[in-house]
């Protein structure tokens, strides 16, 4: 009797199915394509605080592409109210190595060039682009400045 009581709600669950109803093929909308519209870049509010802006690049690249863009964008610009403590450099892009969890930026300035939040927009950027790229065993950033000056691992105040 419990063989057949069983075997009853195994034919009646695979009759009645999770009831979820079929949809058919939708033709409006492109389809997903999983390519980036651009790069997350970490810029500064009239608070201080750190946000996150897409720069749109059409795709998402990598962490060395990133940091360099920061450098290059600086305040440059800015026509929604935020700040870089970056300055704006127009050459020689960071150097970038991953290991393990970390990863090692040198940066193309002196520690005294960049003001209070600015390694933080470089780590917030750093870890950012390095997560959406699928690598999430990345946890830390250690930022290097050409004066020897080193700053980390650190991790993203933003998140």
């Amino acid at each position: 009797m419990i063989r057949l009581a069983v075997a009853l709600c195994a034919a009646g669950t695979l009759v009645a199915g999770c009831g979820i109803e079929p949809t058919g093929v939708f033709t409006d909308g492109d389809a997903p394509t999983g390519v980036a519209p651009g790069v997350t870049l970490f810029f500064l509010d009239q608070q201080g605080n750190l946000r996150p802006t897409v720069s749109e690049t059409k795709r998402l690249g990598d962490v060395t592409q990133a940091v360099d863009l920061l450098l290059r964008l600086g305040d440059r610009n800015r026509e929604d109210g935020l700040r870089s403590d970056l300055p704006a450099v127009g050459s020689l892009g960071p150097q970038v190595t991953v290991s393990d969890t970390v990863v090692t930026l040198l940066l193309p300035l002196a520690r005294r060039e960049v003001g209070p939040r600015g390694v933080d927009q470089v780590v917030c950027t750093a870890l950012g682009v390095h997560r959406q790229s699928g690598d999430t065993r990345v946890t830390g950033a250690v930022v290097s400045f050409t004066d020897g000056t080193t700053i980390g691992p650190r991790t993203c105040p933003a998140s």
